[in-house]
């Protein structure tokens, strides 16, 4: 198990806690990205962060759980953050083992928090996915019941199978995987040569509907404004390149596919760029994209699901009703041409980014949800 840790600033109490993880995702792996942040946060407000991760995959669960109740005796009196996904923890979405590993935990004297990057069960299209959905509803009451505190990032009224009157449970919004600080930007005056990004593409089977939701955007948009950029950058924009450059034939789009970048070049991009377009399903809480955008002040033009969660509704996101793409079309139009709208949507994106997503922010919460400051934990349930 490898760990590294931050050190503190001088002068300040020092607590050291530890970010316990499952299985690494490839090719990037988002939710250590997320703990690599926290920890730079964290460090800079006198804490500690260790990540460790739990080798199941590579070592087998018998002698990774052994390996654990090692290595564990060491974190008697800490907080260990378990970071919780349905495949951090399982092959096919059955993480029984994450139970396993907060019982390991606890035997030996550790303080659990779960931080919950997935708190809604997977579809039930079949019998098969009912029985998984079943079971994923059995463990996420479970771990939550074994836990010493739970971190969610969304709203917590929006966790339908939590208990009413939850007195452990906090809402602590993700921030972005990427290294941004407020910069403030100034709009084009007009529509002409405007950069659009698309940040990750779903893979298959997804990717040819949302390759042609992508291109059928653009080309309208393009009708428009004469010319634009389309710049894809993460994960599956170089498999799905080819489509889009077919699809973009003959049109007034310009494609630029980036690929896989580091977390500064991705910065850059966003930028570098007028707009991101999100249509991915609707815009969420828990999508790294969207705090990208958020981070970089690039406004946001994607759909919207039936409630925006807290301070999404305070970000600079144009929305479209789910499933109308002629108005999404509207919406990323009206960015790219009004100065004065763009420029409205960039500063709300920024304060929303130093209220709510920066990590500075972020980590302020985990110490008030973990330190038990009763007054500082009511005001971090709320959604703002």
């Amino acid at each position: 198990m490898v760990s590294t840790a931050s050190t503190a600033r001088a002068n300040v109490p020092i607590d050291r806690w530890v970010a316990l993880l499952g299985r690494r995702d490839t090719p990037t792996d988002g939710v250590e990205d997320y703990c690599v942040f926290l920890r730079r946060a964290l460090a800079e407000q006198g804490v500690t962060f260790d990540l460790a991760r739990v080798p199941w995959l590579e070592k087998t669960r018998r002698g990774a759980l052994k390996q654990l109740q090692h290595e564990s005796r060491e974190w008697r009196g800490k907080w260990v953050l378990v970071q919780f996904t349905m495949l951090g923890w399982s092959r096919r979405g059955f993480p029984f083992f994450a139970l396993a590993v907060v019982r390991a935990l606890t035997r030996n004297g550790v303080r659990v928090a779960i931080v919950f990057h997935d708190s809604k069960v997977y579809s039930a299209d079949s019998l098969q996915h009912s029985l998984r959905s079943a079971c994923q509803q059995w463990i996420l009451r479970r771990l939550h019941h074994k836990a010493e505190r739970c971190v969610f990032t969304v709203p917590i009224e929006s966790v339908e199978w939590l208990p009413k009157d939850d007195g452990k449970s906090s809402f602590i919004p993700i921030g972005a995987n990427i290294p941004a600080t407020p910069k403030r930007r100034v709009a084009s005056s007009n529509g002409r040569g405007k950069n659009v990004i698309v940040f990750g593409i779903t893979g298959a089977p997804s990717s040819a509907q949302e390759v042609e939701e992508i291109s059928g955007v653009m080309r309208e948009a393009a009708k428009s404004l004469g010319s634009i950029k389309l710049v894809a950058v993460g994960r599956g924009s170089a498999e799905a390149a080819g489509d889009l450059a077919k699809s973009f034939a003959d049109t007034n789009v310009e494609l630029v596919v980036r690929g896989i970048l580091p977390a500064e070049e991705i910065l850059q991009e966003f930028e570098s760029s007028d707009a991101l377009l999100f249509v991915r399903g609707v815009v969420t809480l828990q999508r790294g994209s969207v705090m990208a955008g958020i981070a970089s002040g690039t406004p946001i033009v994607g759909y919207r699901g039936e409630n925006p969660a807290g301070p999404l509704e305070r970000a600079g996101i144009e929305w479209a009703p789910k499933g109308k793409r002629e108005q999404l079309v509207g919406r990323l139009v009206n960015v790219l041409s009004d100065a004065a709208l763009w420029t409205d949507l960039h500063d709300r994106s920024l304060r929303a980014f130093e209220e709510h997503f920066s990590w500075a922010a972020i980590a302020r919460r985990f110490r008030e949800t973990l330190r038990g400051d009763a007054a500082a934990k009511v005001a971090t349930r709320q959604s703002p």
